[in-house]
């Protein structure tokens, strides 16, 4: 193991950039509550921090995340835990008891093989964690799922929770899909994002399309959109949709 990173030894920016990191990291775990997607202290939000020294923005190799089973009412900026991407807490300035998410492995994985991801979240929201219970993958049969998702919301494996292996299956699963969101067998939903934010909105995405199709199956036969079909989806609400 490296020797222990002390975040006073950063530089300023560096310390502003972990800080207002905390900031933002604090106040996205209250959506989740707040779109019924967590209950208790469960789910988590990370994201990794991002430093500008005059060339741009550039992704630093620390990301923050929430605290392991600590009630959301009780989140703050000081609370959130600062680790490497090796999933190492780092000398932040919180308690030593104040350990990272049960999940900080998975994040830390999925940080270290997809440079693009600035943001990661888990929830165990309820329809889309039935879904993942069925080990089965959400068939695209809503234009929101072309538009968010570009297809299907994919199943991944089966993984214990403690080590990388759910980070594992969560960069396996996506690699070569469009989807910001991957179902793991029997565990629930982990989005991933440009930023945390990113992440948080395809969270909630992901919950609502779950609930749709799962009335829509109730109902009778389900009719997925064609390929082509999605295909003009996604890259409209890519490349046009919205404010740019």
């Amino acid at each position: 193991m490296s020797e222990r990173i002390i975040l006073t030894d950063l530089d300023e920016q560096m310390q502003e950039a972990v800080a207002d990191t905390r900031q933002r990291v604090a106040e996205l775990h209250a959506e989740l509550p707040r779109w019924g997607l967590v209950v208790w202290t469960a789910g988590n939000v990370s994201e990794r921090g991002v430093v500008d020294r005059g060339d741009g923005p550039v992704k630093t190799d620390l990301f923050v995340i929430k605290p392991s089973g600590v009630s959301y009412d009780e989140l703050t900026a000081d609370t959130m835990v600062v680790c490497t991407l090796d999933g190492e807490k780092i000398d932040d300035g919180t308690p030593a008891s104040l350990t990272p998410s049960s999940d900080t492995a998975a994040h830390a994985y999925v940080y270290r093989h997809r440079g693009d991801v600035g943001g990661v979240v888990h929830t165990h929201s309820p329809y889309a964690t039935a879904w993942a219970a069925r080990r089965e993958p959400i068939p695209c049969a809503l234009t929101m799922m072309g538009d968010e998702f570009g297809g299907d919301i994919p199943i991944g494996p089966f993984a214990l929770i403690g080590d990388d292996s759910i980070g594992r299956g969560i960069v396996e699963t996506l690699e070569g899909s469009r989807s910001p969101a991957v179902l793991m067998a029997n565990h629930g939903p982990f989005t991933v994002g440009k930023d945390a934010r990113d992440a948080v909105k395809a969270a909630v995405m992901c919950e609502e399309v779950a609930r749709t199709m799962s009335i829509a199956e109730q109902l009778g036969e389900v009719k997925p959109i064609p390929a082509d079909m999605v295909d003009r989806l996604n890259d409209r609400y890519q490349h046009v949709y919205g404010q740019h």
